[in-house]
C-alpha cells in the first residue's frame, strides 16, 4: 500500500479529470533511467494482458521503475494498488526522421465510464527537436475509433512532452495523441504501459483537499479548442467527478442538475 505522500491529491486529480493526464518531471533517478533504457534497446519480455501488474519484470530496470514509489502512489490513485497489466509497447523513433504519426486514440471506441490508465516514461531527455509525445487536452471525452482523427495536422493548446530524463506522464485511455518527428541524429525512446483497475475508482486518492477551491478551478478549465462546446466538457467532466468522488449531487454551476430536472408530480388544479 503506498504512503499518504505519494498518493495524487484532489487537485490533481480534478486536473487528471478536465485535462485527461497528468505529467510528473524528474521522478527516475539518472542511474535506473540509463539502465531502463538499455533494456528498451534489448527488448523487453511481454507478459500476458490480464494478468496482475504487481510483480511483472521483477529484478529488471522497467520493474524498478514500476516499483517506485511516487509511480506506485500515481497508479494506485487511478487505478488502485492491483491493477492489471493490459500491454506494453517501445515506442522508437529514428534519428532525422522528419514525419510525424497520425493524431489517434489508442484502440477502439471505448465508451466506458471506469477508464485505463497509461503510463508515458521517457528514459533520456526530450527536447522539442527530438519530438516527444504530443497530446491534446481535454480530449479524452471525445471518443472516436483509433485514426478517426488522423485528417487533422494541428489543435489550439496541443503539448509537446519536452522534458527531461525521468519524466512520465499518465494519461487516461481516451486521450487524443502522436508522436512528433525526431530530426536530431539520435534514436528516441519511450515506454507506454497500459493498466486496467481491479476495483470501483472511488476516492482512492488522498482526499485531505476534497473541499479545497482549487478543485473546481481545475474543472472549470477551458482549453478553448472545442470553442463553443465548452459546456459539453463541462458536463463530461461533472460526469466523471461524481463516478470518482461517490457524490451524485455534485454540480458546477448547475450545468448538470438542469439535465436531470424531469419533475414527475402532477399540478394540482383547483
Amino acid at each position: 500500500m503506498p504512503n499518504k505522500e505519494d498518493l495524487l491529491t484532489t487537485t490533481q486529480m480534478a486536473k487528471f479529470v478536465a485535462d485527461g493526464f497528468l505529467r510528473f518531471d524528474d521522478v527516475v533517478p539518472d542511474e535506473l533511467n540509463r539502465a531502463a533504457l538499455a533494456q528498451m534497446e534489448a527488448g523487453i519480455e511481454r507478459p500476458r494482458g490480464g494478468d496482475p501488474v504487481q510483480g511483472m519484470w521483477q529484478g529488471t530496470a522497467i520493474g524498478d521503475v514500476v516499483q517506485l514509489p511516487q509511480i506506485q502512489g500515481i497508479m494506485a490513485s487511478l487505478v488502485g494498488t492491483d491493477p492489471l497489466y493490459d500491454h506494453h509497447a517501445v515506442h522508437i523513433v529514428q534519428p532525422n526522421r522528419e514525419e510525424g504519426q497520425i493524431w489517434h486514440a489508442d484502440a477502439i471506441i471505448d465508451l466506458r465510464t471506469p477508464f485505463d490508465i497509461q503510463f508515458f516514461y521517457f528514459p533520456h531527455d526530450t527536447p522539442r527537436e527530438m519530438g516527444g509525445t504530443m497530446v491534446l487536452p481535454g480530449s479524452h471525452y471525445r471518443r472516436i475509433s483509433e485514426s478517426d482523427i488522423a485528417r487533422y495536422q494541428n489543435f489550439l493548446g496541443q503539448q509537446p512532452m519536452v522534458c527531461k530524463a525521468g519524466t512520465v506522464m499518465v494519461a487516461h485511455h481516451g486521450i487524443w495523441h502522436c508522436a512528433q518527428p525526431n530530426l536530431t541524429d539520435r534514436t528516441r525512446y519511450m515506454f507506454k504501459l497500459r493498466l486496467n483497475p481491479t476495483v470501483r475508482q472511488l476516492r482512492l486518492w488522498n482526499t485531505d483537499d476534497i473541499d479545497a477551491p482549487e478543485v473546481s478551478s481545475e474543472l472549470n478549465a477551458n482549453h478553448r479548442w472545442y470553442g463553443n462546446e465548452a459546456r459539453l466538457e463541462i458536463v463530461n467532466r461533472i460526469k466523471l467527478w461524481r463516478h470518482l468522488t461517490g457524490d451524485e449531487k455534485y454540480d458546477l454551476g448547475y450545468w448538470l442538475s438542469r439535465l436531470e430536472n424531469e419533475p414527475t408530480a402532477a399540478a394540482l388544479v383547483a
